[in-house]
């Protein structure tokens, strides 16, 4: 089955909503499921370097996202999001988070068996 992840909420909002859907991320590609990501709206500052996990959180979010994309996991970031939103515009994104347009992320909506949202 093909799994579209799409995180919409800043990485570090107070829940462990992101922490949990980046699990699920990693335990589907253990589980031999193809797994793809796509980061919107505040979701974007997870894959910018600048991203720190705050004081007492005790995961690092952008680590684990980097971890996927090393596990061959495509990550796409909404083009126009990476300019207008999170806490840190124009802060440089990692290697690995590929710039990508609402027409990319409606072909992978269509081409997935399953969409969850984060």
């Amino acid at each position: 089955m093909k799994h579209l992840i799409i995180f919409n909420r800043e990485p570090y909002d107070g829940s462990d909503v992101t922490w949990n859907g980046l699990r699920l991320a990693g335990k589907l590609s253990e589980m031999n499921q193809e797994v793809r990501i796509f980061l919107m709206n505040d979701a974007v500052d997870m894959a910018r370097d600048v991203c720190k996990p705050p004081e007492g959180y005790d995961q690092d979010l952008s680590g684990m996202l980097r971890e996927l994309i090393a596990r061959k996991i495509p990550v796409k970031v909404c083009g126009t999001c990476m300019a207008r939103c999170g806490l840190h515009k124009n802060h440089p994104y990692f290697e690995g988070a590929a710039k990508s347009t609402m027409a990319d992320l409606a072909e992978w909506v269509i081409d997935s068996d399953q969409v969850l949202t984060f």
